[in-house]
């Protein structure tokens, strides 16, 4: 067998290109001398790369990979399912709050943590819109973090053509509709429906099962609840049925919209029959809505009318009571967006109520909530307010929470999602 030895020009020659490019190689078939150059009786060996050139071409393909890595949104966590997703969603402000000149009250300036979402969904088959949704929700008042579970619920996918179902602690009908169709500016105030400056009729989430159904044209949800609501005490003696029926009128009502993007125009008619509800004297008691929304990327016109009834008609139980669930009203509001990607918005909403005393059967309360301002979205994550407030019932009626005297307000907001 034949040994190839490398001459000392030869070497040399090897040398000085290893660290510049490829080196090509031919060898003596008789001599076994190798050379860099062809030429008769030489045989081609092959191409050769320098010791420098290999090492800075396994950096570059390791740089690759890793910032391929650190741009990978999943995250490895241990669970039994295959897969886990982690979000969150805070609102954080300062408000200065003036109080009528005629009221006893002090003006205030405060900080608030008005309300953090932490959550998580577990994804436990294959169908990848069927998971386990916890939804961890902390809400400050009067210097006390208090923390509730809003969301638990197991949400099936397609059990029935174009409808789901959660069971749990669910989305009640309405409300989620309104948040994310109608009124986007959570983060300042609740909606129309369920402020304590406004109707208060309700809230978001409850024991019970809730069938959620998408078509192109028309969505719905329809539920039986507890009644009482997540923050409330419920005793079981009575449940309630409650409904959103909705005609998406451009055909767009099974596609996913976002306000700056999506164009849709909606018609809902939403309700509850509340049979035996712990929360006010285990009083039965009925609410109507209705209610439309025009969005384009530009802008937003949304109107919406309430209309409650209870049977709380003991002249013994107090006004309070026999006030709330029990009147009717409307709410406006609009907003126009400007800006190379619509970041900016300019926005404003006008409540009236009307709660009524079900024994004297006369106006009790007549509230007017104003709402308005100017968003900024810096980013997906991080969206900025400026706005101002304000509260004018015109009787001092205090009822089931709501606050009783007028008052302007100036607020600023961040609001935090990831």
């Amino acid at each position: 067998m034949k040994k190839i030895v490398l001459s000392a020009s030869a070497a040399l020659a090897f040398t000085s290109v290893l660290n510049a490019q490829s080196l090509t190689l031919y060898t003596d078939s008789t001599t076994g001398q190798v050379y860099t150059q062809d030429g008769e009786g030489r045989e081609l060996m092959g191409d050769f790369i320098g010791a420098k050139e290999v090492f800075l071409e396994n950096q570059a393909q390791d740089s690759k990979i890793a910032k391929k890595e650190a741009k990978k949104k999943d995250v490895s966590v241990f669970a039994k399912t295959s897969k886990l997703k982690f979000s969150g969603q805070h609102y954080l402000g300062f408000v200065s709050k003036n109080y009528n000149s005629s009221s006893n009250k002090d003006n205030t300036n405060g900080f608030e943590m008005r309300r953090n979402y932490i959550q998580v969904k577990a994804y436990l088959f294959e169908d990848p819109k069927s998971y386990m949704r916890v939804t961890l929700d902390e809400t400050t008042g009067n210097g006390d973090n208090t923390i509730r579970i809003k969301y638990a619920y197991l949400y099936l996918n397609n059990i029935l053509p174009f409808t789901g179902v959660e069971v749990g602690q669910a989305h009640r009908p309405w409300l989620d509709y309104e948040e994310h169709q109608g009124w986007y500016h959570r983060a300042i105030d609740k909606t129309f429906t369920e402020s304590k400056e406004s109707a208060d009729l309700t809230n978001s989430s409850d024991m019970g099962v809730n069938f959620k159904t998408k078509t192109p044209y028309f969505t719905s949800e329809i539920g039986i609840f507890n009644g009482e609501g997540y923050h409330a005490k419920e005793d079981g003696q009575g449940l309630s049925a409650e409904w959103r029926l909705t005609a998406a009128i451009l055909g767009n009502g099974d596609s996913k919209r976002h306000s700056t993007k999506s164009r849709y125009f909606d018609a809902s008619f939403w309700g509850q029959y509340n049979m035996n509800n712990a929360k006010n004297d285990n009083e039965t008691y009925a609410i109507y809505g209705f209610h439309a929304v025009y969005n384009m990327p530009s802008f937003l016109l949304s109107a919406q009318y309430n209309i409650a009834n209870n049977e709380n008609d003991n002249p013994a139980n107090d006004i309070a009571h026999r006030m709330h669930h029990n009147g009717q009203g409307f709410s406006v509001n609009g907003d126009y967006r400007f800006g190379e990607h619509h970041q900016f918005d300019i926005f404003a909403r006008y409540d009236h109520w009307v709660a009524k005393d079900t024994v004297a059967d006369k106006t009790e309360s007549n509230i007017e909530h104003i709402l308005y301002g100017i968003a900024w979205e810096q980013n997906r994550n991080v969206t900025w307010y400026i706005n101002g407030k304000s509260y004018n019932p015109v009787d001092d009626v205090n009822y089931e929470g709501s606050a009783s005297e007028s008052f302007n307000s100036a607020m600023i907001t961040a609001e935090i999602n990831w």
